[in-house]
């Protein structure tokens, strides 16, 4: 799990430090869907671990 919290992180980060209106908007519509994906992951990676289960 501390990989893909780094790699979330590290994305935030990445998103964080960025002025949004110099990025083309294909550009950050691909940073935030592959920052979505690694929350779902991590999440998935969470309840996997606790025993926690969506209905």
């Amino acid at each position: 799990m501390g990989d893909a919290m780094g790699e979330l992180s590290a994305a935030i980060d990445h998103l964080d430090t960025e002025d949004v209106s110099e990025i083309p908007r294909t550009q950050l519509a691909e940073q935030l869907l592959d920052l979505h994906w690694q929350m779902a992951r991590l999440q998935a990676q969470i309840a996997r671990r606790t025993g926690v289960r969506l209905p």
